[in-house]
């Protein structure tokens, strides 16, 4: 495939990749890139302004747009995440080039009701988003803003429907594209991107546990709460919790508790080297929206991941993993795990390099594109 133009829409600045939907977004520019593509990038952003040199390289032109947070969208009978992201100059601008177009993320869709495009549109879908808002509101504890989070799930919840615009739906989980089939036909699973080649080598034995995630979110804190709770149980062993926020919200949580620390990430380098050194991952999750990237990475770049059924949808994945669902289970699993060496990387370099192959991945998506 030789200079194929394609327009993308990101519902954020993909660079750096350092949450999930946007490693997603980027790893999947870099791919497409790699195998030919002439991408014309359009992000909406409410702080990450900077177009940067490294998207520059994979892209042959990025268009920023800030998002319009007017308050008054909160009314509006589309979600707030998609109303507020349209302006005139995307018009413009996807309309320059002639070239399919692929938005990533529902939210990014508000074009599609401000003006006729005649071309070939591609939805990557990030999550069921009435889920998600359904699992926020669940989790949060301001009780304002979980009654914003249940409107807003009740409002995707009638906006997911309306897929006929795209040739093509891509799922990034099982359990999404299982979903998304009972309302459309055009469904088709591709895994997440996310950047990783080749499982890293390890030593046998790592050093502690590590739950790793953003603590702005409520489903994290829950678990984080949830792991707090777990390891006040087993006090001979050591809990290391990473985030780049919610070192107080943490700390509130401790009871003098020696075996438990918080540690405040300043960098993906920084993480990772965190990474290397646990020996289990304790990862879980209270909402259902598939395979979670801060497993995918934990596997690439860590020993054993100890999950609940929320965190995987995909069954060759779900080999990989060790499996809890109770208090009580994840207590034996960790008791067990904490004392036995990590031997897994041949197996995990066969399953990964096929279910979760960038490459292989994008040639698939790109081969959809082209045929569509």
């Amino acid at each position: 495939m030789s200079n194929k133009p394609l327009h993308i829409i990101s519902f954020d600045n993909p660079y750096p990749p350092n949450y999930g939907g946007v490693i997603d977004v980027f790893y999947k520019l870099k791919s497409l890139h790699e195998l030919g593509f002439d991408i014309y990038l359009h992000c909406f952003y409410q702080d990450r302004n900077t177009v940067s040199d490294e998207l520059k390289a994979i892209t042959k032109s990025v268009h920023l747009y800030k998002k319009n947070r007017n308050p008054l969208f909160l009314f509006s009978s589309y979600p707030f995440g998609v109303k507020s992201r349209f302006c005139q100059s995307l018009v413009r601008n996807i309309k320059a080039v002639e070239a399919p177009v692929l938005f990533e993320g529902l939210q990014s869709t508000m074009l599609l009701h401000q003006t006729e495009l005649n071309c070939n549109m591609y939805l990557r879908m990030h999550n069921l988003e009435s889920n998600f808002y359904a699992g926020m509101s669940r989790s949060e504890t301001n009780w304002l803003k979980k009654i914003m989070y249940y409107f807003e799930s009740r409002k995707y919840r009638k906006y997911e429907r309306q897929l006929s615009h795209f040739e093509q739906v891509f799922t990034l989980s099982v359990y999404e594209n299982e979903q998304v089939k009972k309302w459309a036909d055009n469904v088709v699973y591709i895994p997440v991107f996310h950047g990783n080649v080749h499982v890293k080598s390890f030593s046998e034995k790592g050093d502690y546990a590590l739950y790793h995630g953003d603590l702005r979110l409520p489903d994290n804190k829950k678990a984080a709460q949830f792991l707090i709770r777990l390891f006040q149980k087993i006090p001979d062993y050591q809990l290391v919790i990473a985030s780049s926020n919610g070192k107080d919200f943490v700390e509130q949580q401790l009871k003098n508790d020696q075996n438990i620390t918080f540690v405040t990430l300043k960098n993906e380098d920084h993480l990772e080297s965190m990474l290397a050194n646990a020996h289990i991952n304790v990862l879980l999750s209270f909402q259902q929206s598939g395979t979670k990237l801060k497993l995918v990475n934990s596997l690439f770049k860590s020993r054993f991941c100890l999950v609940n059924e929320n965190m995987v949808d995909d069954k060759d994945i779900l080999t990989l993993c060790e499996q809890a669902t109770t208090e009580a289970d994840f207590i034996f699993k960790i008791n067990e795990l904490k004392n036995r060496p990590y031997q897994d990387n041949d197996k995990r370099n066969m399953v990964l390099a096929r279910v979760l192959n960038d490459a292989k991945n994008a040639d698939t998506l790109s081969k959809l594109i082209a045929n569509g």
